[in-house]
């Protein structure tokens, strides 16, 4: 498989008694850059979402409610680019799921499509436009669905359901209602070959979370400067995660909230909330070293599978610095058991698209789906 790398530094564990103070400094700036970089994106992107004027463009095809989800407004976009919104008993609240068609879908009624299932990262929702990459409205053979993962949902099951978050069981929505549903009402493959799943950051951690748990349902994985390690040995992306539940970013909206601000995550629960303590005292961090997806690289030794980071340029307060440690465990153990991956380190992002710098931002990832859609869909057609 092709790799283009770069040496990153290892994560470091710290002193429990920082997460807290070292996750709310790396959040602040790698969120404020994430936002600009997705609101340029959005600005660019736009035109490029359908052949059509919006006033010409067709409407969105008819779904029917199922698998516990219920659609509680019209769907809003055009025949190929989506969004319609569901409530459902597992995860509090009104979720919007944004679906990308390829053109042609409509002419073509006896024509089956493959599915990726494209995971958004913390601090973000289906409904914003931007998360239609031009990449992936660019793809002629397959289907997107972009399923809301919450603000800081991290793709599980929570151990604990009694917070102020109301029901967070994220994995049962995805797995037993949005995918059956998606299967139900639109031309899909419902082959494991041709099934996929992928994500950006915190959708990075759920791509390997749901193909580690659930290797009969899909046969390939993507990681786009993910979360790919939770383990006591790599505590400063654990800390980011905990700073999501505990909402340790909210004073730095100064009175905004969502979806004003990007750095307030919805109201503060425990810090044991998503996969009980996190702190390695007496064993207590055990659901957090089983949910580590590098412990778990054994699962996927018949998968496809794709893992891409920067260098977030050497700076230690930026979140791409700490993912690119994880990115270069990810490939290591991958390496020790004998499997394949395309594994891309761009580094500072010279040469790797005119909007990356290296960091954790949307640019890179634009850049990212420019490589792995095409190499996706080629997989995707040789079955």
């Amino acid at each position: 498989m092709a790799s283009r790398t770069r040496t990153t530094a290892p994560g470091q564990a710290e002193p429990t008694g920082a997460l807290r103070r070292r996750a709310a400094a790396l959040l602040a700036g790698p969120l404020r850059r994430a936002g600009t970089a997705a609101s340029a994106l959005a600005l660019a992107a736009v035109p490029l979402l359908g052949s059509s004027p919006p006033s010409a463009a067709a409407d969105p095809p008819e779904l029917h409610d199922g698998f516990g989800l219920t659609q509680t407004a019209p769907a809003t976009g055009t025949d190929t680019n989506f969004v319609i919104t569901v409530t459902t008993p597992e995860v509090a609240g009104e979720h919007r799921i944004r679906i990308l068609l390829p053109e042609g879908y409509a002419d073509a009624p006896d024509r089956r499509y493959p599915v990726l299932y494209f995971l958004h990262g913390a601090s973000d929702d289906p409904g914003n436009p931007a998360l239609a990459y031009p990449a992936l409205t660019a793809a002629r053979s397959m289907i997107t669905v972009i399923p809301d993962g919450g603000r800081r949902g991290w793709y599980a099951d929570w151990r604990d359901q009694d917070t102020a978050a109301g029901a967070q069981r994220w994995e049962t929505f995805h797995i037993e209602q949005v995918l059956p549903f998606v299967d139900a009402n639109l031309r899909t493959v419902r082959e494991r070959g041709r099934r996929a799943v992928a994500g950006i950051s915190m959708g990075g951690f759920g791509a390997l979370h749901y193909a580690q748990r659930h290797p009969g349902l899909f046969g390939h994985v993507a990681t786009f400067s993910g979360a790919n390690e939770l383990s006591r040995n790599h505590a400063v992306i654990r800390a980011a995660v905990v700073a999501t539940l505990t909402n340790v970013g909210a004073p730095l909206c100064g009175g905004s909230s969502w979806p004003t601000c990007g750095y307030d995550f919805g109201p503060a629960v425990s810090s044991d909330a998503l996969f009980g303590s996190p702190y390695p005292v007496l064993g207590a961090d055990r659901l957090w070293n089983e949910a580590d997806p590098i412990a778990r690289m054994d699962r996927l030794a018949d998968t496809g599978i794709a893992v891409y980071a920067g260098d977030g340029r050497g700076d230690p307060g930026e979140m791409e610095f700490w993912v690119a440690s994880a990115a270069q465990h990810t490939k290591e153990r991958l390496d020790a058991l004998g499997i394949p991956l395309h594994y891309v380190a761009y580094g500072d992002g010279t040469g790797w698209g005119e909007h990356c710098d290296g960091g954790h931002n949307s640019g890179c990832w634009a850049q990212d789906l420019v490589d792995y859609v095409p190499r996706l869909e080629a997989e995707f057609a040789a079955g």
